[in-house]
């Protein structure tokens, strides 16, 4: 067992929340494969106020998730208290206030990683949302604005002093966006000096690297977005180097037993066709380093009939992960986002 804030979980590797990626459907699939927390991906404060149900489907969560975040995001602070209400209605287990997201859109109005440049009025809002709510208020982060400007540690002191659990930090700037190297260094020297708990992000994609950032640095925990995208077995496999054993890699029934869930799962959520589309994507991103895997990809993406698209997936993986080529699990993936 490992102690993460208030919370007892099984281990310290939890995952990343990624924004159109991390649905009910993907989350479910990772907590079944053993990730010790789950957390939606961003979802808007001012959509809760204002009743989009685009937004209320975003916050959908099943039983089976907890231990189950959900994360919000936004720039007026009476939407994110009440938005804080909202999910302790819901049942979560905590609610995340996103101050890492560096998409223009988000940071130009003052979210995301915008909030971050003024602590004073950062901290005012923090202490609202803890006050306002009844349930733990944890935050993501990244280093800072940019490289002259990394003020993490003075954002995890400010959150400490008004009731925030746990601060999550990824090992970039706001201006690095997903470029270069997240900086484990740098998350480690704040952790070293922090009142708070700290778990560390940023390109972690094999499980001997989780278990690496946790014992190096220090950290918490260790929070795995992109490497859970290339390997949806990595949480169980981390759990186990953690415990000082050894995992086996996954068979060809592992594959076909995750393909089932997660088949299962998205149309639980979706109609036919929305599911599809999400299964495409998991699909080419899990099929990454098999032999034949351009190809599949391709036919992945023309076919049209879901049983036809499944039928292809049993298939490949049924053939292709019995001569899987593992070096690829350590090279970039999806550089373009997602910690």
């Amino acid at each position: 067992m490992a102690k993460l804030g208030p919370f007892e979980i099984d281990h310290p590797f939890v995952l990343a929340p990624m924004a159109g990626i991390t649905h009910s459907a993907f989350r479910r699939l990772m907590r079944k494969r053993e990730s010790a927390v789950v957390i939606s991906e961003l979802v808007s404060a001012t959509g809760i106020e204002y009743a989009s149900k685009k937004t209320f489907d975003l916050l959908r969560f099943h039983e089976d998730e907890r231990r189950i975040g959900l994360q919000i995001f936004g720039e007026e602070t009476d939407h994110l208290v009440k938005a804080c209400q909202y999910v302790e209605k819901l049942g979560a287990d905590f609610v995340d206030l996103n101050m890492g997201c560096p998409v223009p859109k988000v940071v130009k109005k003052g979210a995301g990683a915008a909030m971050c440049r003024n602590p004073v009025e950062l901290g005012k809002t923090l202490e609202a949302m803890v006050k306002g709510c009844n349930i733990p208020v944890t935050i993501k982060i990244r280093t800072g604005w940019d490289a002259q400007s990394r003020n993490a540690l003075e954002i995890v002191r400010v959150a400490a002093d008004v009731g925030v659990k746990w601060v999550a930090i990824h090992g970039r700037t706001r201006a690095q966006g997903y470029s270069g190297e997240a900086d484990w260094e740098f998350i480690g020297d704040v952790k070293a000096k922090s009142p708070l708990p700290i778990i560390g992000n940023g390109d972690v994609v094999t499980a001997e690297q989780a278990v690496q950032r946790l014992r190096v640095y220090g950290v918490d925990a260790v929070m795995i977005g992109r490497g859970a995208l290339r390997n949806p077995f990595i949480f169980e496999q981390a759990y186990a180097l953690w415990k000082g054993e050894t995992f086996e890699l996954p068979l060809v029934g592992d594959y076909l037993k995750m393909l089932s869930d997660l088949r299962g799962y998205l149309h639980e959520m979706y109609e036919p066709r929305p599911a599809m589309i999400h299964a495409r994507k998991f699909l080419s991103w899990y099929s990454a380093g098999f032999p034949g895997s351009s190809e599949f990809r391709s036919k992945v993406f023309s076919l049209t009939e879901p049983v036809e698209l499944w039928q292809a997936a049993e298939l490949f993986f049924e053939t292709s992960s019995k001569v899987r080529d593992l070096k690829f699990m350590a090279e970039p993936f999806l550089m373009g986002g997602h910690g």
